[in-house]
């Protein structure tokens, strides 16, 4: 797994499910995924359930996003297959008390260095509600360019993309 300035990752297990059903509960924050159809106890236990077989199948998965200050849960984060099209999706959640510090941003270059430099993925990709304007703010932030609009999850989303030499060239 990866690690940023702040923040430590680890995979997920099922001894996690507790803590990702009242992380996603909270209207601020399950709105942007799906709302309660998407993040509701029982398509929450199949989502974690999809999270770990990804670590098992790809090598790489959703995490745990902590503080590594504190040890403190505050989301979660990584690299998974998108369910429509198979392209890796970079994705990122945090509890509504830890928006706009940053972590959204560093998460996700994490992220993105890791599926380029480790994984030697040719191209990632990131979806978001086209509503939450700060994830897609993030997108560009790390250098990814809007593609187009369209449905992920069942829901109309803005889609953006980065190949591994637009990264590779940002990063310099």
């Amino acid at each position: 797994m990866i690690e940023t300035e702040r923040l430590h990752f680890r995979k997920m297990t099922e001894d996690d499910l507790p803590w990702l059903i009242e992380m996603r509960s909270p209207e601020p924050v399950n709105r942007y995924l799906g709302g309660t159809r998407m993040q509701n106890p029982e398509a929450l236990a199949k989502r974690l359930k999809f999270y770990i077989d990804c670590y098992d199948k790809f090598g790489f998965g959703s995490c745990i996003m902590s503080l590594k200050s504190t040890g403190e849960r505050i989301g979660t984060s990584g690299l998974q297959p998108l369910e429509d099209s198979g392209e890796i999706e970079v994705g990122y959640n945090l509890s509504e008390r830890f928006w706009r510090q940053g972590f959204g941003y560093e998460c996700a270059i994490g992220w993105l260095k890791f599926g380029f430099e480790v994984c030697g993925l040719g191209r990632i990709v990131a979806v978001s509600v086209p509503e939450n304007i700060g994830s897609w703010k993030i997108m560009e932030k790390c250098g990814m360019r809007y593609e187009k609009n369209e449905l992920h999850y069942g829901i109309d989303c803005v889609f953006y993309t980065i190949s591994r030499d637009e990264f590779l060239k940002k990063e310099v």
